[in-house]
């Protein structure tokens, strides 16, 4: 009998270059796309619609720095080209070219918490577990 792993936090995660810098609470995920109509002479309505560009919206909440990050000094205001990663039980979901929209920081001073982060990726994908 296969047993089935719950996620935690602990599954999702910021990476750098491959490295887990930081774990995440919770997140909420907006995927929007554009879509353009195709129009033809003598036609009232589009002949056919495209799929235009996808973009990745996302908010995480409660984002706790590693302690192998705050060793090497990590600072959430200087972190662009970063990935997100989902674990799931069937699978992984990772954002990956992300750059922070905003931060919402409610911490005590120099503590390793940020409340919010907003941010934006440039792509999706989703790798099936082994």
């Amino acid at each position: 009998m296969d047993t089935i792993k719950i996620p935690t936090s602990a599954d999702i995660y910021l990476e750098v270059n491959g490295v887990k810098v930081a774990v995440v609470q919770s997140y909420r995920a907006l995927t929007t796309r554009e879509s353009k109509n195709i129009e033809a002479f003598g036609h009232q309505e589009p002949v056919a619609t495209i799929r235009g560009l996808s973009r990745y919206s996302l908010e995480l909440s409660r984002i706790y720095a590693t302690e192998n990050a705050l060793r090497d000094g990590i600072n959430f205001y200087e972190l662009e080209d970063f990935s997100l990663v989902i674990v799931k039980p069937d699978r992984r979901v990772i954002f990956t070219g992300c750059q922070w929209t905003s931060l919402e920081e409610s911490t005590a001073l120099g503590g390793t918490v940020m409340e919010k982060v907003s941010l934006t990726a440039s792509s999706r994908m989703e790798l099936m577990n082994s």
